[in-house]
Order: C-alpha cells, then sequence, then structure tokens
C-alpha cells in the first residue's frame, strides 16, 4: 500500500474528550438529567446540550472515530440538526462502533476517566461499564470507568461542569 491509501491493519489507538457546562435542572435552569454512559444519576443540575448530553458516550464516540481517523461526533451529528435535539446519545456511539467494525476491526479495551465533583461515581460505575460493553460488543472486563474530581479547582472542581477523557484500543 502506498502512503496515501488507508490503513487499517493491526492496532490503532483513539482519544475522545468531551466537556459540559451543568446547570441547574430545567424548568428552574438549562440543565437536562444527568447522564453518564447511559446511567441517570440523580443530581440537581444536569448538562446543557443539545442532545441528551451524556459527555461519557460522547468520548467514548470520538475516541472510536479518531481510532479510525474518522470525523468526529459534531461533524457527524450537528448541533445545528434538529433532529439531535434531546437525542440519546447512544445512537451516536452506535454509529461510531459500525464504523469501527466497517473497517473491519474491534474495540480491544476501553479506558475511561470522568471528572465530576459531585454526585460520587461510584455506585454508578459498574452500570456504565455494562452499558458502553453492550453497546462495543465486548466483555465488560474490556471496558474501565474512572471517577476523578478536581479538588474544587475550575469550573469542573466547583462543580458546574463535567469533564471525560477517553483511551481506546481497536485492531483486527
Amino acid at each position: 500500500m502506498s502512503g496515501m491509501e488507508s490503513q487499517t491493519h493491526g492496532m490503532r489507538i483513539g482519544h475522545g474528550y468531551d466537556l459540559h457546562r451543568l446547570e441547574p435542572l430545567a424548568p428552574v435552569g438549562n440543565g437536562r438529567p444527568l447522564v453518564l454512559g447511559g446511567v441517570r444519576i440523580e443530581h440537581d443540575r444536569g448538562p446543557v446540550a443539545h442532545s441528551d448530553g451524556d459527555a461519557l458516550y460522547h468520548a467514548v464516540t470520538d475516541a472510536l472515530l479518531g481510532a479510525i481517523a474518522e470525523p468526529d461526533i459534531g461533524q457527524l451529528f450537528p448541533d445545528t440538526d434538529p433532529r439531535h435535539d434531546a437525542q440519546d446519545s447512544e445512537v451516536f456511539l452506535r454509529e461510531a462502533v459500525k464504523r469501527v467494525q466497517a473497517k473491519g476491526l474491534r474495540v480491544m479495551n476501553l479506558d475511561a476517566t470522568v471528572i465530576l465533583e459531585r454526585p460520587k461515581l461510584s455506585p454508578h460505575k459498574e452500570a456504565m461499564r455494562g452499558n458502553i460493553a453492550r453497546v462495543l460488543g465486548v466483555d465488560v472486563s474490556n471496558v474501565n470507568v474512572k471517577g476523578k474530581t478536581h479538588e474544587k479547582v475550575d469550573a469542573v472542581g466547583e462543580g458546574r461542569a463535567v469533564e471525560v477523557h477517553v483511551v481506546v484500543l481497536v485492531g483486527r
């Protein structure tokens, strides 16, 4: 193959990132219910987003798309498209998985870090891992979700935002 042709053999790494501002829940504020990794979490704040604002699914989606050098979530599912208003982010993730599979690849493992001052993620991490594994079509042992705080520093540490980083390995 020449350097200009698509090369999808071997292992590929993708990194995904997302950040959503958190605001009081509607009708008082603009925030939607807090959903992370497909799990609705009781909280007095929720993400300001065009879709359901699931920052974990968004970062996983971008990590997968990055691994196969495809357009990012914002290009594939623009916030200017009314079809995506309040859209379940699993739709975006499923499309990314489909694109990975179309390249003859599969997810080997995934590591995610959710940075959120409150609420604590510990009670929800296993459900998040299970949801991600189900959508990716992998065993839950290949999916890790960690919760961290920002030690009260900046918007995340002040509880005004949620931040997520994801690294994924795909291969044949």
